[in-house]
């Protein structure tokens, strides 16, 4: 995949970047597979090249979904080719399934980080329930003519969390967020001195429980990190997929990728969760241990000191 891409270029940039990618084919299935095996088995980089350019329209066509972000459309694209070329390189035509099939996934999911990297200064969160409101929340409010500057109405806000599965709380929150960023420099008022800055309080733990808690998270990090190393590669990529994302797949979207049932999955899904929760609870148990034996290790001895030199 060393090839160039074609690039933006010049005010007419998009325009003159479309007609560029019809130039390129679309693929049959059998030449795709046959192209993805090259790339599989021998890393033949221009079977790589002639996969990821034959989908540059569909990157676009899910690019042109995310224009109302106020971001270069441009830079959306171009990161929803890393998607694509990520996608391309983890493709396994022997599962049965067209890599358009598999690729928008990781093409939506590049977009829609790049797009939360870059569309605040100020972190907006990055939860299942933050990005599903971050990415739907415009498009609700106006399904139900919600276009009240400040807080909803509490049955617009009802409405909305019912449709899209979150809370009333999280909606009025993200609402605000999206509403624009507000300088903690601004006045309180006109006539006054004071900024907004000066009521924030710092309700932060202490840093001795903050230190307790991050040595608490990593042994859970690192009893996890040994746990995952005693499934196969199905099996782990089923658990993180399920038990691990932020936004977990459904067991229809993992059938289709690994080409086996619904039924199947959960089966493998339930399997993975024991056996990591035994290599766990082994794992805590050897972390916990280890600090103990060293406290239990006499020092070594003090070596005597050298005699005095006349």
């Amino acid at each position: 995949m060393a090839a160039a891409l074609p690039i933006f270029a010049g005010d007419n940039g998009l325009s003159r970047y479309l007609d560029e990618i019809r130039r390129f084919p679309m693929l049959e299935p059998q030449e795709e597979y046959v192209l993805a095996k090259r790339w599989r088995e021998h890393s033949d980089s221009d079977a790589a090249h002639r996969l990821v350019t034959s989908h540059l329209r569909l990157v676009a066509k899910i690019a042109m979904g995310y224009r109302g972000y106020g971001l270069p459309i441009g830079e959306v694209i171009s990161e929803g080719n890393i998607g694509l070329m990520q996608a391309v390189k983890r493709f396994e035509p022997e599962k049965g399934f067209r890599l358009a099939t598999y690729a928008m996934w990781w093409i939506r999911a590049s977009i829609q980080e790049y797009i939360l990297r870059s569309w605040s200064l100020v972190k907006l969160g990055t939860t299942a329930n933050q990005k599903k409101l971050f990415f739907n929340l415009r498009k609700a409010k106006s399904q139900i003519s919600a276009f009240e500057d400040g807080d909803l109405r509490p049955e617009n806000a009802a409405a909305i969390a019912t449709k899209l599965g979150v809370s009333q709380q999280e909606v009025q929150e993200m609402n605000r967020r999206l509403s624009g960023d507000a300088s903690l420099n601004s006045p309180l008022r006109e006539d006054g001195d004071g900024e907004w800055q000066d009521w924030l309080v710092d309700e932060s733990s202490s840093q001795e429980s903050i230190l307790a808690e991050s040595e608490e998270s990593a042994n859970r990090r690192a009893a996890l990190a040994l746990a995952l190393g005693v499934l196969n590669e199905r099996e782990r990529r089923i658990f993180e997929a399920r038990r691990l994302s932020e936004d977990p797949m459904t067991l229809e979207d993992l059938s289709t990728e690994f080409g086996i049932s619904r039924e199947r999955v959960r089966q493998i899904e339930v399997r993975a969760f024991e056996k990591v929760q035994q290599a766990a609870r082994e794992g805590v148990a050897r972390v916990e241990a280890a600090p103990r034996a060293l406290r239990l290790t006499p020092p070594p001895p003090t070596p005597a000191p050298a005699p005095a030199r006349v």
